[in-house]
């Protein structure tokens, strides 16, 4: 491996919107995340539905039938 090209590998602080919080190596000092595996929903098999009309629902409603 070629000298001084490399950058620097030191300790970083990983944080998450949900509050999580861990220690792990990166060249970053600090990482935030919007999303980790303890509150995303293909870890935890909680799905989070926002819309749950369908399109035929609201065909429905928009024309009063």
């Amino acid at each position: 491996m070629k000298q001084e090209i490399h950058p620097e590998y030191k300790a970083t602080s990983v944080s998450c919107a949900c509050g999580n919080a861990w220690d792990t190596r990166s060249t970053e000092e600090t990482i935030r995340l919007d999303v980790c595996s303890a509150c995303h929903p293909f870890f935890t098999g909680q799905q989070k539905f926002i819309n749950r009309g369908g399109r035929v629902e609201k065909f429905k409603n928009k024309y009063n039938l």
